[in-house]
């Protein structure tokens, strides 16, 4: 009975092309990007940490206007996202993932430099754990950011996801300079 009156989160498996992953959003907006090519598994462990007794309510129809936003993106169509997030965290946290949104389509970031927009140029190492706690992945854009030397570091989606999500910015940033 104790779920009937928690906010329901509802869920839909986005396949495209060969992009595979589950999307999540709740009355308020997107609370939840996978990773590619994961179990359901991720989701609902996910939800049972961070909305505790919600129901998880399969609906397609619900996260329609999430999943075109985000086939735009994967075709090259879509630069930002427009949809309204619901996603919980410390007011650190949601610090450090706004800033993240500031960071443009196709260009990247180090955590030092995220570290310094959010006035706090000490806690990279706390940043880190803030991008890595990021709920919503692409739409809240934590791939952008590499290592201090370039590298490619951890991300919740797998390096290879991140990999191809920085190479699909950079040639829709190459094809924009081509215009």
């Amino acid at each position: 009975m104790k779920a009937q009156n928690k906010t329901p989160i509802y869920w839909s498996l986005l396949n495209y092309k060969d992009w595979n992953l589950y999307i999540a959003a709740t009355k308020k907006g997107l609370c939840y990007v996978g990773s590619q090519n994961k179990q359901f598994e991720e989701l609902s462990v996910w939800a049972e940490k961070r909305f505790p007794d919600s129901p998880l309510v399969e609906d397609r129809e619900k996260l329609l206007s999430f999943a075109a936003e985000l086939i735009e993106y994967f075709d090259g169509n879509r630069k930002d996202f427009t949809v309204p997030f619901d996603y919980h965290g410390t007011e650190f946290q949601v610090a450090v993932w706004n800033a993240l949104c500031e960071i443009p389509f196709g260009e990247t970031r180090v955590y030092s430099d995220i570290a310094n927009r959010i006035n706090k140029p000490a806690a990279v190492r706390a940043v880190g754990a803030a991008i890595g706690a990021n709920p919503v992945l692409i739409t809240v854009p934590c791939h952008r950011v590499v290592g201090k030397n370039g590298s490619l570091t951890g991300y919740r989606g797998g390096l290879e996801m991140k990999t191809r999500l920085l190479e699909l910015e950079r040639q829709g940033s190459t094809s924009d300079e081509c215009k």
